[in-house]
């Protein structure tokens, strides 16, 4: 499988995995309090960040992800600020909070492109669906900034089928594609496949951006009914003891497949969506090792029969 490939029916070449960048940065005050933080770890400074960075790019992995709201902006700092100069792929999310009106998409993009020290963004991407925003007026004001040069590629965050569609819609009255739709999926969280997005995203020619790939960790193999969690995970319901031991065969299979070729479950997981064309996973990378791991599910394949067992062994995530 090829290791670039275009985002969408847009003019966006990327690699077929990106690396999130949600917890970059070194946030103060409140945004110390960022659930991504607490949930993940906190800021892991300067020099591990450029770690994961410089091996992405090592390997053609220079797709990154992040968005105004991770960590109040420190996330688009950070990721700016080791971005000058390289030759990266930026995606970034917008608005910073949940007050968001459609007349403030010039303010929230200018503060973007301040924060990340650029003068355009090569994917910007509405980062939750509001019914208190009108998709075509807010297209209509994304369409506006390609036009002025400030947006290169659009995409959608969080959206259904029928939003995902308006969107589209309103794009194409302009001449411009959704490039993608960034939505949770991985083999713990099959929802894509039942609610009609992945459907709609082949359809219409959007590629499908998954976040939380790796079901926050649950699918590295790292946590078990024995071996606790740490963090936010502690208290969330897929961490608890019940759902840790309803993993353990699906953990297990990631295991037995991976030896086939010296990988880790991690890999295995994230090779499971990478076999899908449509489909680009953006796991998180904190450090230069994680970078690594996570890049090596680009140097294997998987066959139809390995990609069964894996959609047998979870169908009841696919839900």
């Amino acid at each position: 499988m090829e290791h670039k490939t275009t985002l969408g029916k847009s003019s966006l070449h990327v690699p077929r995995m990106g690396i999130g960048a949600m917890t970059w940065g070194d946030p103060r005050g409140l945004a110390r309090l960022h659930p991504a933080k607490i949930a993940y770890g906190g800021a892991h400074g300067f020099e591990e960040e450029q770690r994961a960075l410089e091996t992405g790019m090592v390997a053609g992995v220079n797709l990154f992800d992040t968005a105004a709201m991770y960590s109040g902006g420190a996330a688009e700092r950070r990721l700016g600020e080791l971005a000058r100069g390289r030759d990266i792929i930026i995606a970034t999310k917008y608005p910073s909070g949940f007050s968001f009106r459609v007349e403030d998409f010039p303010k929230e993009l200018e503060a973007s492109l301040a924060r990340l020290g650029r003068d355009s963004i090569d994917l910007y991407q509405h980062h939750y669906p509001s019914n208190r925003i009108s998709i075509p007026q807010l297209m209509d004001q994304l369409a506006d900034a390609v036009e002025a040069g400030k947006v290169k590629t659009v995409g959608v965050s969080n959206y259904s089928v029928e939003q995902m569609r308006e969107a589209h819609m309103a794009l194409a009255r302009r001449g411009i594609p959704l490039a993608s739709n960034q939505v949770q999926y991985s083999l713990l969280y099959r929802k894509p496949e039942v609610d009609g997005v992945l459907d709609a995203c082949r359809e219409l020619g959007i590629t499908l951006i998954a976040y939380s790939p790796l079901a926050m960790g649950a699918l590295t193999g790292k946590y078990s009914a024995k071996v606790k969690a740490s963090g936010l995970r502690r208290i969330l319901p897929n961490f608890n003891k019940k759902a840790m031991d309803a993993v353990q065969p699906v953990v297990e299979l990631l295991r037995q497949i991976g030896d086939r070729y010296g990988k880790n479950p991690s890999q295995v997981a994230l090779r499971w969506l990478i076999e899908n064309e449509n489909v680009l996973p953006i796991p998180g990378a904190k450090n230069g090792k994680q970078a690594s791991e996570n890049i090596d599910a680009l140097s294997f394949s998987l066959t139809p029969e390995e990609v069964e067992m894996l959609e047998r062994v979870t169908l009841a995530w696919r839900v």
